[in-house]
Order: C-alpha cells, then structure tokens, then sequence
C-alpha cells in the first residue's frame, strides 16, 4: 500500500474556476449572456430529479478531449480514443458534481456575492498590468466558450464543492503509531543488483498473413477520425468603422467636454500637528497657533515645517506636498487651499488628522491641447460608439436570419457577408476557426450535424461574431491495410522481442533461484549492476525498475535473494535481485511532522472519496 501512496501521490492539481461580476453584464445584452445556457436542452441524466442537459455533457467530452492532448502533445492521436468511453468517463464527472453541490447545499454550505467578487477581480489571467481588465476577462472566457454567466456560476459551483472537499479532508489524522510505521518503511533502503535482457526485434519473422490477422483483430483501431467540414459567416465589428460618420459638431461638444474637466494644479505645503492619544484637541489648536505666531515674526515656514510637522511624508522637505488637483486632499484642507494667494499662508485648519497651516507655493493652469492634437482620437471615440451599437444590431440581424434560413445564402446577402469554408477537423479541433473550442462543440452538435441546422451565434472573440453550418459530415472509415502495415508491423515486431525477452528472462530466475546458475555469473555477456542503500527516490534508476524493487518480499537470508524482472519501454526485460533490506533510523522530530501532515492529507482525501461514494449510493440516479 505505500508504494502506492508514493506511486499516486502528486498532490492536488490547483485549478481556477472563474467567473463574472454582475457588473460586468452592462457590456453585453442579457440575450447573448443567456444565450449558451438555452440551447440543447435535452436531458442525458438525472441526479435526485436534477437535469444534466446534453449541452453540459457535451461540453465536458470536449473539455476531457482537450486535456488528453495538452498532456499527451504531439502523442495524440484523436483516431484512438473511444468516444463511448469518453462520454462516459464525462457523464460520471457531472453526476459526480452535481451530488457533491447537492451535498453542499444539504449542508448549507455558502459563499457570498462579495467573496466571489474577490476572486474575479484577482485572478491574474484577467488582469493586465496588475489591474483587472474586462476586455481580457472577455477574450479570455470566450476562448474558452463560455458566457459571463456560466462563468459565475461555475464559479460558484467550484466555491460550494471546495468547502466540502476542505471540510471533510481536512478532518483527517493519524496516530503517532502510524506516523512511526509509515516513517520506517519510507526511509527504509535496498540492496540490489540488475542485469537487462535484451529484446531482438531481427530475430522476430512476421508473414503477410500474420499482419493481415492483426489487422482483422484491430479493425477498429484503424479508423479514419470523425471530421466535418463547415461553412460559416464572419460578422466583425472592425468592418463597421468606415460605415459609419461623424460631425464636426459632435466632435467639438466632445472636445468641450474633456477639456472643460482639465483644472489647475496647486503645490501646497503644510505643517501638521496630529490630534491622537497623547495630544488632545486643545494641545493640537495651541501648538499650531504658537507655529503662527513664530511665522508672523518672520521665521521660515520650510524650517518650521520640518522641526514640527507631524507628516511624515513632507516635514523633510519643508512640508511640501508638490502640485494636485481637486479632489486629492481632504475637503477643509482644499477649500484652505483654493482660498489662497501665491505665498499666503492660510489660517489653523482643522481635518481629520489635526491641525494644518497650509501654504501655496504655486499654480500651474491646466494644458490644455488643442483641438487637432485631440481630433483623431474623439474622431475613434466617437466611431467607437456607434459601431458598437451597429455591431449589437448586426449581431441581432444575423442570429435571427440564421435562425430562419434553411443555408447561410439568405443571410450572407441580408448583411453583405462572405460564406467561407473550414478544412476538416475532428472533434479535438483544428487550425483557424476550428481552434476555438465553442466552433468544434455547435459544429458536433446534434441539431448541426444530424439535423442540418444553422448554428446559434457563437462569439469567436470580443470583436468576432460566427454562424455556421455542416456542409459535409467525413464520418470514420476503415483505413486500408496498406496505409498501416508498416505500423502494424512495428508494434507486432516490439511484442513479439519483448515476450521472447521475457521468457528468457523468466528462465534464468528459475535458474538463479534453483542454484544452477550462480548469483554473480555474467548473463548474456553482462556483468550484474550492484546498487547499496538504493532509496525509494534513488537517481539514475529507472522508476519502474524501483516501484518493482520495494514491492519484492524481503530475502530469507543473505544467500537466498529475491527476484522479478521488469519490462522497460522500449520492450526489453530488466531482471532485479533483491539482496538485502536496509532498516531506517528512528525519524527526526522534523521529519514525524512532515509525515503526519502527508499522512492526514491522504486520509483526508480518502475520508472525501468515501463521502462521495456514500452520496452516489444514496442518490437516485437515472442514465437516458
């Protein structure tokens, strides 16, 4: 069992789910955020009477499918995945899910509008420069084809099943008797000794008609993929700006109005006596007015600044505060402020930090740029706004044509558009349009590809609008025998080696074990690689060949080792000789704590698995 442990603990993959203020709903119509979650309503399953809707299921087989090739790369090959299996593995997640906010709101669990909030508004993947930006938030989401509120939702979700999982895994303890067991077998070390068995893929023969054979066997692994080829509208907001005008008149209000928001900048000075626990109201008012007096008699504001003033930010030099605007100080210190000459000093002045003597060292007016320096940019402004409210209109033109139309013709000639056609891709995507996750999932869909339909509008990127439909459905077929002989060749060849390399490794453990081969003989021209106190982590051996070596029961004696063999990737067989087992010291205070935290989490996490099984079995589960 603990090799186990160690073989599958890797720690909690960290996931962020993310979400949408409601706030942010402003920058698009509630009909494009209700969009995704209205269509394909059919139902796949029910969990206690809860809906899980073919849409929801489809998008997790699509999710599952783009996981399995960000993690195998350029390994994968979408014509080997079972899509049965697929589905089924996606469907077992979603009831999964469901039980457990199902679990959640039994136990009123909850979590606030505001903590959610928090959690958007720092997640870095939509921030630039350290700042929240909904343009980023927007381009982020949409890549992944989600809507603002399906997002929060999810959100939400992930928030409720996180609270159990912390609830229920973080209960999980240990005894002080485990701790030691689970430190003496993990500190434990092994002696041992290797020799590889080489696989000869020349000695295997294959004949023609054992390669057809296989191929018989494993026609269904030699399938063309599922591909579709699309047609589809593209409706871009750019294409608007040279539709559309603007007047001098609306360009100089404009002007007028960003310009009439410019205002002097004032530089201040100050001198602060504070009003807090050891100096009172009174104190603060006669110590500022003692400052006064000293100033009436000629004594230098800058120096007195920086004998008595209490800002710390200023006194140092002088009290000066440099130049700002309105809105910056607090209103008694700016109405002070604004009433002022050049060098007057003002009145003691009373905030909310205490006692001010303010000084105005200088006015700046405001810059004001001219009108041809500004034209260019309230020119886009100006545009800006009508394109998009042209793009929303256009948007709302195209969804509702698409929905009527029988083919894209009708509504490509309503808005002027181009109707372009994809290359094939599968189901796990291809290049351009066929990159985004939302195009592949309308493109799959049943009302698309079986019933011929025309697609809802699909929002490709906070600029790009997309409708589509299957213009041709290239569903698998069986690949000739020729185009895959060569690899069926291959694969048979490195079986083959290997199973022969396997027997003939099994036959010397028979003969090291029964003696007529001596522990130290040179095998296959080999000599054995002895290995001293080898670790469970130990570098330069393979992990296969050590997860082997401490699953091996201990030698009886010193003359009576333990062996197994071990098939490595590339087919050939590594025989292992246990000959020794290396018992641990008693652990360190330090180390006792780093295993019951590993120990408790695992039991955490095994507590969580049972509460999750017991959910299932008590559920009312039904599969259409």
């Amino acid at each position: 069992m603990l090799q186990n442990i160690r073989d599958n603990s890797q720690g909690w993959i960290a996931k962020t789910i993310i979400g949408i203020i409601v706030a942010l709903m402003a920058f698009t119509g509630i009909e494009a955020i209700f969009q995704a979650s209205t269509n394909n309503k059919q139902d796949v399953a029910k969990v206690n009477g809860e809906e899980i809707t073919q849409n929801e299921l489809s998008q997790a087989v699509d999710m599952q499918r783009r996981q399995l090739m960000q993690q195998l790369g350029k390994d994968f090959d979408a014509s080997l995945l079972d899509e049965k299996l697929l589905r089924e593995a996606a469907l077992k997640g979603l009831i999964d899910r469901k039980l457990l906010l199902q679990g959640a709101a039994d136990s009123k669990f909850a979590f606030s509008e505001a903590a959610l909030d928090q959690v958007i508004l720092q997640t870095p993947e939509f921030q630039v420069d350290g700042q929240f930006n909904a343009e980023r938030f927007d381009q982020v989401i949409r890549q992944l084809g989600y809507s603002r509120l399906q997002f929060r939702q999810m959100l939400t979700q992930e928030m409720l099943i996180g609270q159990v999982r912390a609830g229920i895994a973080g209960s999980g303890f240990v005894t002080d008797a485990q701790v030691l067991a689970f430190a003496r077998l993990e500190k434990q070390t092994r002696d041992f000794a290797t020799v590889n068995i080489k696989a000869d893929p020349a000695a295997v023969k294959l004949t023609d008609d054992e390669v057809k054979a296989y191929y018989d066997q494993h026609a269904k692994e030699f399938m063309t993929p599922d591909q579709v080829v699309i047609d589809y509208l593209e409706l871009k907001k750019s294409s608007f700006f040279d539709q559309v005008t603007v007047k001098d008149d609306e360009l100089q209000a404009l002007y007028q109005k960003e310009t009439a928001n410019l205002a002097e900048q004032r530089r201040a000075a100050h001198i602060l006596i504070e009003v807090n626990d050891k100096v009172n109201e009174a104190q603060a008012k006669a110590k500022i007015e003692e400052i006064q007096a000293r100033l009436a008699k000629g004594e230098s504001f800058e120096a007195l600044a920086k004998e008595f003033s209490q800002d710390p930010g200023s006194a140092n030099s002088g009290g000066d505060l440099g130049y700002a605007g309105p809105g910056v100080y607090d209103p008694a210190f700016e109405t002070a402020l604004y009433a002022l000459n050049k060098d007057q000093v003002s009145a003691p002045v009373r905030t909310t930090f205490g006692w001010h003597l303010i000084k105005l060292l200088g006015v700046e007016a405001p810059q004001v740029p001219s009108f041809a320096s500004l034209k260019d940019k309230l020119t886009h402004e100006l545009k800006t706004q009508q394109v998009e409210q042209r793009f929303v209109e256009a948007t709302k033109q195209l969804e509702d044509a698409a929905f009527e139309a029988s083919d894209l013709a009708q509504p490509a000639s309503d808005l002027k558009l181009t109707v372009h056609t994809s290359k094939p891709f599968g189901r796990d995507g291809g290049d351009g349009i066929a990159a985004n996750r939302a195009v592949v999932a309308a493109a799959f869909s049943p009302e698309v590809l079986d019933e011929g339909a025309n697609s809802t509008a699909i929002d490709l990127d906070p600029e790009t609008i997309v409708v589509l439909r299957a213009k041709e459905h290239l569903k698998p077929a069986q690949l000739p025998l020729e185009s895959v002989s060569t690899a069926i060749r291959a694969q048979m060849t490195k079986e083959r080696a290997s199973a022969a390399a396997k027997a003939h490794a099994d036959e010397l453990i028979a003969s090291l074990r029964d003696g007529k081969t001596p522990l130290n003989q040179v095998i296959d021209g080999q000599n054995w690689k002895v290995t001293e106190a080898a670790t469970r982590g130990q570098e330069g051996s393979d992990p296969a060949v050590l997860q082997a070596l401490f699953r091996m029961p201990k030698p009886a004696a010193k003359d009576k080792p333990t062996f197994t063999s071990v098939t490595l990737a590339d087919g050939s067989l590594m025989i292992v000789r246990l000959n020794g087992v290396n018992e641990a010291a008693v652990p360190t205070d330090e180390e006792k704590a780093q295993y019951r935290r590993f120990l408790a989490s695992r039991e955490g996490q095994q507590d969580f698995a049972a509460y999750r099984k017991q959910l299932e079995t008590q559920a009312d589960i039904k599969k259409f």
